[in-house]
């Protein structure tokens, strides 16, 4: 996903810059309310942050300027919001793009509007949409996660396919070409990393639901229900 140095053209990386600024601004607005209100939520946030360097770190060689790999994204997006994720997926790609190699700066306004907003967007509306809809909270928080993931890479797919249109087929063939070789490592890692997110998800139940009710992410009755689940 990680789209690196030099590689879009200029136009585009400042378009992705302007798109993004929206909301990584309104992401800091919330997350200084949540360091100054929630202080309780703080550790959460900071393994929310852990989860997208590490699995984002993860990468496997894909489309030539691209790469492949999970995006640890949909955990901060359940719990804290698209906004606060595109915050702390910013963190970590400038953290990347600068001590790893992993992306540029000239295209971080790209990297951060697929892996850090797009994707957490569609992932908090499918966590919510299944809650409201009563599907089961570990499938939930799975689908959440998974295609939240894949759809970072349909994002990333769009946008090279903006900067670089086959001369055959135009910007759909190339959007098709790069989304089909995306596909074949990011559906697996995808699958994969909605195990480790529920899997995680299921943990944080045990040991600090507490927190999960204040947030908003589940309210006290289904906590109670997975609780017994558990016994």
């Amino acid at each position: 996903m990680h789209i690196m140095e030099g590689f879009l053209p200029l136009y585009w990386c400042a378009f992705w810059y302007v798109v993004s600024l929206p909301f990584v601004a309104y992401g800091f607005y919330k997350l200084n309310r949540i360091v100054k209100e929630r202080r309780d939520t703080l550790p959460l946030l900071a393994v929310s942050g852990a989860f997208i360097f590490v699995l984002s770190s993860l990468k496997l060689p894909s489309v030539t300027g691209s790469c492949s790999h999970p995006t640890g994204t949909g955990m901060s997006a359940i719990l804290f919001g698209p906004f606060v994720t595109s915050v702390l997926g910013l963190i970590v790609l400038v953290y990347q793009a600068l001590f790893l190699a992993h992306g540029g700066l000239t295209t971080l306004g790209a990297n951060v509007f697929s892996m850090a907003i797009a994707g957490p967007i569609v992932g908090y509306w499918i966590y919510r949409g299944g809650n409201a809809v009563g599907l089961n909270t570990f499938v939930t928080v799975f689908l959440a996660a998974a295609i939240a993931d894949l759809f970072t890479y349909v994002v990333t797919s769009l946008q090279l396919a903006l900067a670089f249109p086959a001369e055959i087929g135009g910007i759909m063939a190339s959007f098709a070409a790069f989304g089909a070789v995306f596909a074949f490592t990011q559906v697996p890692l995808a699958i994969i990393e909605g195990l480790v997110i529920a899997l995680t998800f299921k943990y944080i139940i045990q040991v600090r639901s507490d927190i999960l009710v204040s947030l908003k992410v589940l309210t006290p009755t289904q906590v109670k229900t997975i609780q017994e689940s558990f016994a």
